[in-house]
Order: C-alpha cells, then structure tokens, then sequence
C-alpha cells in the first residue's frame, strides 16, 4: 500500500514524481519504488484528461521492472534514456502546467466531458496535449474530435452510417439531423453563419490532408507549425462545442 501523505498534492508534482521514478530506474537506480510507480500510473490512466498523454510506455508498462529492459533497448547511455523519457513526458507536463493553452480550452473542455468524458473529451484532451508538442499529431486528432463527435451525435439520435462516411459528409448528416444546415433555415444571417461552420470542417479536413503526418506525401513536404495546429485544433473544438451545445439543447435530458 501507498501512503497518501507520503505524496504530493498537485497533479503536476505526481508526473513529475512519475517522470522521475522512471529516470531512476533507466539509469540504474534498482531501488525506485515500484508500488509508488503503479499508484501513479493507475491514477493518470484512469483520467481520461491525463490518459492520453502519458508516454506509450506509461501505458505498456505496469511496473518498473517492465520498463527497465525496454528503455534498455531503445539507448544504450543515461543521457540518451533521459532525454527519451523527458521528451515523452513533455505533452502531460505542460497540459499540467497550462502551457499554451487558450482562452477557449477550458469553455470547450467543460461542454465536451459533460456531453461524453471517455470518448469525445479523451480526444479533445489528447488534441490540445499535442497542438504545440505534436502539430502533425495535432491536425489528425483535430479531425478525429469532429469525426467523434458527429458519430456520437448520430449514435444518440439513432440516424444510421457506414464506415465509408467521411468528415465532410458526417458533419451534413448530423447538422441536418439538429436543424443546422444552411438550406435548413431562410435567413440570410443564419445561413452564412451555418455555411461558415461547414466550410470550418471541410477546411480542417483538407490541412489535415496536406499538413498532417496521416499521408504519404511525395516532393517537399509542408512541416505544419504550433500555429498550424492550433488553428486546426481551436477550430474543431468550437464546431464540435457548437453541435453538442445544439444536441444538448434539442434533446436534454440523458442521453
């Protein structure tokens, strides 16, 4: 058993203090404390604001003894096993630390863990860890979010899809099926509003398809910016506030 008092309060001391048991660990220190790693692990882990940007080998790797002779293989020096673990924490440091975020991030998260905490939120969650550590990364999951989210909504209002659906045509169904197409409505104002919101989508896919890393791309290929993924990313979190605060409305109650 783990002695609550024997920890820090704050979340960001935790990954810091799990960043640190695995460190020691990787450079030799046999005596990190095991039960102290699980403990943490098991707590980021069940959140699903933290789940997503812990390192692929938080997730893998239940015990310090698994990690050891992973970090093994992949550098043969302790800088080299620092530096790995240092960059792999750096998404879920500075989501901790508030690094980087905007004015909107807080609004958008509230609306989405309340709509559905273990799969919107999770993405909208793993999107912002990733918009300045990540841009390519960050473009995709930007897109993954409305995907998500327009799936979820026609989930809940039992309109039917394929796998064959892409952005642009799941964002049409599920606006249509809130009312918010623009060929729904007669006033002009109305229109342009909702006509802008779907060319948002379309937009988001089509940098997702040139900027991102879910391509192939021959010739020079375009390395997307911080500012690339944050408009990707700001964007599809206000489009998908939108359709959850229009679904919300239409249809309170549980969902």
């Amino acid at each position: 058993m783990v002695d609550e008092d024997e920890l820090p309060n704050s979340p960001l001391e935790r990954a810091a203090m799990l960043e640190n048991l695995m460190t020691a660990r990787a450079t030799g220190d046999m005596t990190a404390s095991n039960p102290i790693y699980e403990h943490l692990r098991r707590e980021f882990m069940q959140d699903s604001a933290t789940k997503s940007l812990l390192p692929n080998f938080v997730r893998t790797c239940r015990t310090l003894d698994v990690f050891w002779p992973f970090i093994k293989e992949q550098a043969g020096t302790y800088a080299d096993r620092r530096l790995i673990i240092s960059q792999a924490f750096t998404p879920l440091i500075e989501f901790l630390e508030g690094k980087n975020k905007a004015p909107g991030d807080a609004a958008v998260s509230e609306v989405l863990e309340t709509f559905d905490p273990e799969g919107v939120h999770a993405v909208w969650s793993k999107a912002l860890g990733r918009r300045n550590a990540d841009p390519e990364g960050a473009i995709t999951v930007a897109r993954t979010l409305l995907e998500t989210v327009c799936k979820r909504i026609l989930d809940a209002m039992s309109v039917g899809y394929t796998d064959k659906e892409d952005l642009p045509k799941l964002y049409a169904m599920a606006a249509k099926s809130l009312n918010l197409a623009p060929d729904q409505h007669t006033e002009e104002p109305i229109k342009a509003i909702l006509g802008g919101a779907m060319n948002l989508v379309n937009g988001i896919g089509t940098l997702r398809n040139r900027l991102s890393d879910s391509h192939g791309r021959g010739g020079r290929p375009i390395k997307p910016s911080p500012r690339h993924a944050s408009l990707a990313v700001n964007t599809a979190g206000a489009v998908a506030t939108f359709l959850v605060e229009t679904y919300l409305e239409k249809h309170a109650g549980p969902h």
